[in-house]
């Protein structure tokens, strides 16, 4: 099974700024199977509409390229960690 973690930021967001390292930490330590990518929403603005992206911070999770989760503006890494915990849970079950 194969996992992505999306996160859509921008340079001027100051929550995204805060966020993103916190997250990052804790999926890396508690995941590290899952591939991470931080995408900058002004750098790459076809991929943030690729992927219905409106405002940030966001974070998405995908299974096998499919979208499992979305978190928007406002959400913790504790909220991350228990849908990555859930997934991890229902793959391993099968």
């Amino acid at each position: 099974m194969m996992i992505d973690f999306l996160y859509f930021s921008g340079t001027h967001c100051s929550v995204c700024q805060a966020l993103k390292p916190k997250l990052i930490e804790a999926i890396t330590k508690s995941y590290p199977e899952v591939k991470i990518e931080v995408i900058d929403v002004n750098t790459f603005p076809d991929i943030a509409a690729q992927k219905l992206v409106f405002t940030i911070p966001v974070a998405l999770i995908l299974v096998e390229g499919k979208e499992h989760y979305r978190f928007a503006r406002s959400f913790s890494v504790s909220e991350v960690l228990d849908k990555l915990e859930r997934l991890k849970s229902l793959y391993e079950s099968n």
